[in-house]
C-alpha cells in the first residue's frame, strides 16, 4: 500500500508516493537521486546520511519519509547556491577536510547546523559535536580546522547579509512616503 507525501527539497516542492516503511534516505537517493546523501551503517551511529529537517540536522536512516511530510529538507546538493559552494564546503575543500569523501556530506551538515547553533566554535567543541559523525579515513585534525574556518566564512557572510538587510530597510525607509 503506498502513501502519498508532499515535502520540500531543497527548496523544491515535491509529492511522491512511496511505500510507508521507506527511509527518508532511501526516498532521497533512490527516488529523487539526491545520491550525496550517503548510507554507511543503517543505525545512526556514522553520521553519512546527515541532512537538515526544518534546519536541524537529522540522521536520515532513522527516521521514515513519511514522518517527514510537509517538511523542509536540505541535503548536501542544496546547500551550494548559484554555482558558488557553501562556505563550509568551501572550507572543508581549502582545509583538505577529506580522504575518501564518504563521510564529507554528513560532515558538512552537521557542521552547517553546528555553526548555526554555536556561531562561536572552539576546535573542542567541534570534536564533541561532531561525535556522531564518523571518519574511517582522518585523524579529524583538517576536519576540524575546515568546520572552523567554515564558521568563520558562514559568520561573516551572516554579517555581510545582515548588513545588506539593515541597507535595503534604511533605503526603504528613506524612500517611503511620509505619513501625517
Amino acid at each position: 500500500m503506498a502513501i502519498s507525501i508532499s515535502l520540500t527539497v531543497n527548496g523544491a516542492p515535491i509529492s511522491a508516493s512511496i511505500d510507508p516503511g521507506t527511509l527518508l534516505v532511501q526516498f532521497l537517493r533512490d527516488q529523487l537521486r539526491l545520491t550525496g546523501t550517503h548510507v554507511g551503517c543503517d543505525t545512526a551511529q556514522c553520521g553519512a546520511c546527515t541532512v537538515h529537517l526544518n534546519g536541524r540536522a537529522i540522521k536520515s536512516c532513522n527516521i521514515l519519509a513519511v514522518q517527514a511530510e510537509g517538511a523542509e529538507i536540505t541535503t548536501i546538493e542544496g546547500l551550494a547556491k548559484d554555482g558558488a559552494l557553501h562556505p563550509m564546503q568551501a572550507a572543508f575543500r581549502h582545509c583538505h577536510g577529506l580522504q575518501c569523501g564518504f563521510c564529507t556530506p554528513g560532515m558538512v551538515m552537521s557542521a552547517v547546523s553546528l555553526v548555526q547553533r554555536q556561531p562561536n566554535l572552539t576546535g573542542d567543541d567541534v570534536r564533541a559535536q561532531l561525535d556522531g559523525n564518523l571518519c574511517r579515513c582522518t585523524g579529524y585534525h583538517n576536519i576540524v580546522k575546515a568546520v572552523l574556518e567554515g564558521a568563520e566564512g558562514m559568520n561573516s557572510a551572516g554579517s555581510a547579509n545582515a548588513a545588506a538587510n539593515a541597507s535595503s530597510q534604511a533605503d526603504a525607509q528613506a524612500t517611503a512616503p511620509a505619513t501625517a
